[in-house]
């Protein structure tokens, strides 16, 4: 829901992207996808491998620009603000955590080096910034000094998400920041997200295609299939209770990534999108 008090935080509104290269120049990716989360809410994207999922966050963010619509950041066209500035207040967190070289603390450290925040090389005052993000994400202080590349895949992403919290940002986008990972780390990296969606008031974003995580995570959602919004409700009940049948084959694990062009003629289901109100079904 939102009203005057509770205005998006984050608000896509019909974007697209169309593919520029490959197999697919010239297709849409992503296609008329809309939705809006209100501060401190937690949004879930789901949908199969391939369905345009990926593509619309690095839209939303502008690692890709998008060919239609607007995503507005507090209001604000994001296209109004600077792409550094845009990039602190809304981080990304991808699939494969990707580690620079050196220590740990270097990567957590990395955004507020480029602002000239903090320290340009490991020492005590680096450490002390370090240590609380590695805390907050569960790692111990003594990892600070540990040389990146020795991190296993769970050790990774917590450090990639320290790394995003280190810029202090109003917007965490993740992009299916457990499917590389073991079932035990995977389930470590849900309940650290859950616990910074309870203790800040943190927006995310959160992208899976896994059926059991999304009943997990989120207040509200939506189903992505070939770049366009299925159907759009609450978590989990738009998967409990689905109103199209797209959904209920998603739901069921019967769906694939590609339907053809099933979708290209017909009207979202009912929920698809906000109603004329702002308020999600």
């Amino acid at each position: 829901m939102t009203d005057d008090a509770h205005p998006p935080k984050l608000a896509v509104h019909e974007l697209g992207v169309v593919a520029r290269r490959g197999a697919e120049e010239g297709q849409r990716i992503v296609d008329a996808v809309s939705f809006f989360v209100i501060q401190g809410g937690v949004f879930t994207v789901v949908g199969p491998s391939g369905s345009g999922k990926s593509t619309l966050l690095r839209a939303v963010v502008r690692l890709i620009e998008p060919d239609a619509g607007r995503v507005l950041l507090d209001g604000r066209d994001v296209t109004a603000l600077p792409v550094a500035e845009l990039r602190r207040r809304v981080g990304l967190v991808f699939q494969r955590p990707a580690m620079f070289e050196g220590t740990v603390a270097d990567n957590v450290l990395y955004g507020p080096r480029l602002r000239r925040e903090c320290p340009e090389r490991d020492g005590p005052e680096a450490r002390d910034l370090a240590v609380p993000l590695l805390e907050r994400v569960g790692l111990p202080a003594d990892f600070a000094g540990k040389p990146a590349d020795e991190l296993s895949g769970g050790e990774a992403q917590r450090v990639a998400l320290a790394r995003a919290l280190a810029n202090r940002p109003e917007v965490l986008l993740l992009d299916e920041p457990t499917s590389s990972l073991d079932p035990t780390a995977s389930r470590r990296i849900e309940e650290l997200l859950a616990a910074l969606a309870e203790s800040t008031d943190l927006t995310f974003v959160f992208v899976t295609h896994d059926l059991h995580q999304a009943r997990r995570i989120g207040d509200h959602g939506l189903l992505l299939v070939e770049g366009r919004v299925v159907e759009q409700g609450r978590l989990p009940g738009m998967l409990d209770d689905p109103a199209h049948d797209l959904t209920r084959l998603f739901a069921t694990g019967r769906l694939s990534g590609r339907t053809g062009e099933s979708l290209r003629d017909e009207r979202p289901a009912a929920g698809a999108g906000p109603d004329d109100t702002g308020t999600l079904p």
